[in-house]
């Protein structure tokens, strides 16, 4: 149940402060608090509780804020309450009434805030922001012009018309991919073996107990040693680790037997969380089964990870880190330097299929077409270079065939190299997530709260930005006014 409250939510004057505490109106965190519609966003969601009825769940700006404060500054869960507990700005920023030297919620809570803040509807929270402070923008523009005229021309200038059908291309989109690593411990066959065997012992003991069964023959102590024979070796030959893989096979091989039998001829029934956890140990027993024997070290939808089944290994061919374990990402940013997640996927998948759908959204929001595409040169094949032409975008890159030898071509690598000068804006926008915004190393264990936790790293970073644009054009607006106010 959502107790959805219709009044306006504190202001910053009506904030309780205690006796003698002197607030910062000018705070980042202030800021901050007024990039967010929180009234819009709350109506939306205060409908994924559609029941009436149990204890009513916490207000969505406790909820997103704090998850917004953690992203910023990448806090524990625990840490996180006692900082909100400590620091007047951050309980503003989450929507208290006042200060309190006491803990707003659980930290177990914010598990709960990750899950209902899913992937889908985090995106629709960063297009209100947006949209949000775009408004704000436009009501800016009539103040200053007032019969509007002014705005009407500065869109002519840029571009934009209101209607979709007349309008002409404009502006900018950015795109490119990234990997958000995840916090794992580097798979290895063997490591990742070793621990699909334990577990496996750790069922067939429990089940043996429950049922009052005779354990049967495991040979654990031999299976740990064999383990530890290539674990501790510090150089590892080939023909080493194929023989440790495939004694590890075998136990792994009799292991499944016993608890198969027990199902099958004892009337064994395993635990939601048993059965789950069985059907990942067979499924990576198949994997590593199918690459001995195939002598390879590829397999579709391979398993790196036993408590995170669902991270695949990503082929990004970097210096650093040639392969790394997370979800994949597709990022656009367009001329106002707001960003958006296109595609977001544990699975593996080729970057130039986004550029279409990507192409579509910005017409979808804007009402128009870019007139230009920056994207990498992966993006640039046939099929996307056609897609452009036809609707007049100039997708960015070398042309296909000869080079020129006549004076367009000293255009062309201007206008090529101006291209890539501005494509470098979403590498910055990799570099900032990644440092400041926690996307460098994820810390969620479940598929869904990944995923959520990716986007709060986008929208962390958007409204960060917007709260910097707004910093410079107050003191843009000090020092041009403050040399004609101490003339008067």
């Amino acid at each position: 149940m959502y107790k959805f409250k219709g009044e306006k939510q504190i202001s910053f004057t009506d904030f309780n402060q205690p006796l003698g505490m002197q607030m910062n109106p000018d705070n980042r965190w202030v800021k901050k608090a007024a990039m967010i519609p929180w009234e819009t966003i709350e109506v939306e969601y205060a409908k994924l509780f559609p029941s009436h009825t149990g204890m009513p769940a916490k207000p969505l700006r406790m909820a997103l804020g704090s998850l917004l404060i953690q992203k910023q500054y990448r806090f524990p869960d625990e840490e996180l309450v006692e900082q909100i507990r400590e620091n007047p700005y951050y309980q503003y920023f989450i929507g208290l009434p006042g200060y309190e030297d006491k803990i707003p919620f659980v930290p177990s809570l914010l598990v709960e805030f990750r899950k209902r803040l899913s992937e889908d509807v985090l995106n629709e929270i960063n297009e209100m922001i947006i949209a949000y402070n775009t408004q704000k923008d436009d009501q800016d523009d009539d103040d200053d012009h007032g019969d509007g005229g002014g705005e009407r021309e500065q869109n002519e200038q840029q571009g934009f018309q209101n209607s979709p059908e007349t309008s002409e291309n404009s502006g900018t989109l950015i795109l490119d991919a990234t990997c958000a690593p995840q916090n794992i411990k580097f798979p290895q066959d063997i490591e990742l073996l070793n621990e699909v065997r334990e577990k496996l012992e750790d069922m067939i003991c429990r089940i043996s107990d429950e049922y009052n069964f005779h354990r049967p023959r495991m040979y654990r102590e031999k299976a740990r040693k064999d383990y530890l024979a290539l674990a501790k070796c510090r150089k590892r030959g080939a023909k080493k680790i194929r023989e440790a893989i495939k004694k590890q096979l075998q136990y792994i091989r009799r292991d499944l037997g016993y608890i198969l039998n027990f199902m099958e001829n004892h009337g064994v029934e395993l635990s939601e969380s048993d059965t789950k956890l069985l059907e990942i140990l067979e499924t990576v027993y198949a994997q590593q089964l199918y690459m001995l024997i195939r002598k390879t070290h590829a397999v579709k939808n391979r398993i790196v990870s036993i408590s995170q089944p669902y991270i695949r290994p990503i082929v990004r061919g970097k210096a650093k880190s040639p392969v790394e374990f997370g979800a994949k990402l597709d990022l656009s940013v367009d001329e106002t330097g707001m960003c958006r997640i296109e595609k977001l996927s544990f699975d593996a998948y080729n970057e130039e299929a986004v550029l279409k759908t990507a192409v579509a959204n910005y017409k979808k929001r804007t009402g128009h077409y870019p007139e230009r595409v920056l994207a990498d040169q992966i993006y640039r094949n046939r099929g996307n270079i056609a897609f452009c032409n036809g609707l007049g975008i100039r997708l960015s890159g070398k042309r296909l065939g000869r080079p020129k030898k006549d004076a367009d071509s000293k255009a062309e690598k201007k206008i090529a190299y101006q291209d890539n000068t501005d494509r470098i804006e979403v590498e910055r926008k990799f570099s900032l997530a990644k440092r400041k915004f926690g996307l460098g190393l994820l810390l969620t264990k479940r598929e869904d709260t990944t995923k959520a936790s990716i986007v709060l790293s986008i929208i962390a970073m958007n409204i960060d930005r917007l709260a910097a644009m707004l910093l410079r054009f107050l003191r843009f607006v000090l020092h041009s006014f403050l040399p004609y106010l101490q003339t008067v």
